[in-house]
């Protein structure tokens, strides 16, 4: 069955960031089935934004939002200075190489991403998953390289990649007319850095 013959039957898909299974990625990733949150995680991933929130007007040390990364973890930045650092993290990990990974890879990782930011454990603004969301039921399914990682957890350079297209920038593929993306701000405290 071809993907637009499937995309009219499709079905919709609840993320609650602990019951996907392998058959909700496939129907998603290769069927075109829609995808949306449950009231829950959306009250989870909200509650987590303003505990983010809070911290950085309390003034607390957050790795990556009110400090450095990496070797300068240890040095506190200013908020301006912290919403330029989520845009930067993102521009240098989006660096790889080779072939384009297909559609269907892309739009699984996707699927796979969002579930987990719906565990409301990240931090990220509730619009921002929405965008991530809203690119798998709009088929913008942003470019991802096959090579190139940062650091030892493999999945930084595809997700930055992923990032670069909520933000309204990268390169994606559009499979319908209607699938514009206008991005979403991510200079807000820890919002990069959610993304990945």
């Amino acid at each position: 069955m071809l993907y637009q013959e499937a995309k009219e039957h499709a079905m919709t898909i609840h993320l609650d960031g602990q019951s996907l299974t392998m058959e909700q990625v496939h129907a998603v990733a290769c069927l075109g089935d829609g995808v949306a949150l449950t009231e829950e995680a959306r009250r989870k991933v909200q509650r987590s934004r303003e505990l983010v929130e809070q911290m950085v007007e309390a003034g607390k040390a957050i790795y990556g939002v009110t400090t450095g990364i990496g070797e300068l973890a240890r040095i506190r930045i200013t908020q301006e200075q912290g919403e330029e650092l989520q845009r930067r993290i993102i521009y240098s990990h989006a660096a790889s190489t080779g072939d384009i990974q297909p559609p269907h890879v892309v739009r699984a990782a996707m699927l796979c991403r969002a579930n987990t930011l719906a565990k409301g454990f990240s931090g990220i603004r509730l619009e921002s998953l929405d965008t991530y969301i809203e690119m798998l039921n709009r088929d913008v399914v942003p470019v991802v390289y096959e090579k190139g990682s940062v650091g030892t957890s493999g999945d930084l350079s595809p997700l930055a990649q992923l990032a670069m297209v909520v933000l309204g920038e990268g390169e994606a593929f559009l499979r319908r007319a209607d699938a514009g993306s206008e991005g979403h701000e991510a200079r807000r405290p820890g919002a990069g850095k959610a993304l990945l």
